[in-house]
């Protein structure tokens, strides 16, 4: 335990600029604090001999009272984990956190349905999770990946990702080196779509121009000198459909 909440505190001066030094971190920094009361809840739940579970979720509440941050004592996280400013937070029994995570305010590591197991998120290693993100039901989050502030996720992410929207979608990065502190400078995956749609349209209003002085050249009897055939847009077709979560199945 000790050595988790001595880990805590060294991400802590990595990661955030705004700390100055060990005392100011024991005292001000909720997240902190959280974490601490969390390690100590988390080992009475684990003993499970009466009455140490209750003591253990008192615990958790004493916790949630005193800094936002709600984590049940049956939750696993690893060291090195930040939970910057934390008002809001709320992590679940079964919800699992690998080592040196970083959390912002509002996030929901949360579970769905009523089945009993495993019923909550699993974060792999170094997973950056925005301000108001929701990642909902018994999914994995693979290592080093980014979830955008006010995403929902709500389906398995691999390795190396970047995830954005509601529902989250996925956009790959891999092999790119991402501060882990940046977590609203994303990809703007919605307006990439729309601006593709908007050209799209231009496109097929062309193409229907086209074609209608085609029908009155024919209509007229006069031969064509141009064919009345656009460019195929698979490109554009794919980008969007895979934006909606769908297989492109076109080929070129």
């Amino acid at each position: 335990m000790l050595n988790s909440i001595v880990a805590d505190l060294a991400i802590i001066k990595e990661r955030d600029p705004a700390a100055r030094g060990t005392l100011e971190i024991l005292l001000c920094y909720p997240g902190f604090h959280a974490l601490v009361l969390h390690r100590c809840s988390h080992w009475l739940w684990g003993l499970r001999l009466a009455p140490m579970p209750l003591l253990a979720r008192v615990l958790s509440q004493l916790g949630r009272l005193l800094t936002g941050v709600e984590i049940h004592p049956g939750a696993r996280i690893g060291q090195g984990v930040f939970i910057d400013h934390g008002m809001g937070v709320v992590i679940g029994e079964t919800a699992v956190i690998g080592d040196h995570c970083l959390l912002y305010q509002g996030v929901t590591l949360g579970g769905t349905g009523k089945a009993h197991g495993q019923r909550h998120p699993t974060l792999q290693t170094n997973v950056v999770v925005g301000a108001g993100a929701k990642v909902l039901g018994a999914i994995t989050v693979g290592t080093n990946t980014r979830i955008g502030a006010g995403s929902v996720v709500l389906r398995d992410v691999e390795p190396n990702s970047t995830v954005v929207g509601i529902p989250g979608r996925v956009i790959h990065q891999s092999g790119v080196r991402i501060d882990p502190l940046a977590h609203s400078a994303l990809p703007d995956a919605e307006a990439r779509v729309i601006r593709n749609l908007m050209e799209r349209i231009d496109v097929l209003e062309g193409e229907l121009v086209r074609t209608q002085a085609c029908l009155r050249e024919l209509a007229a009897g006069r031969p064509l000198f141009e064919t009345c055939r656009g460019e195929s847009q698979n490109l554009k077709d794919r980008e969007i459909l895979e934006f909606l979560g769908e297989s492109p199945g076109i080929t070129g």
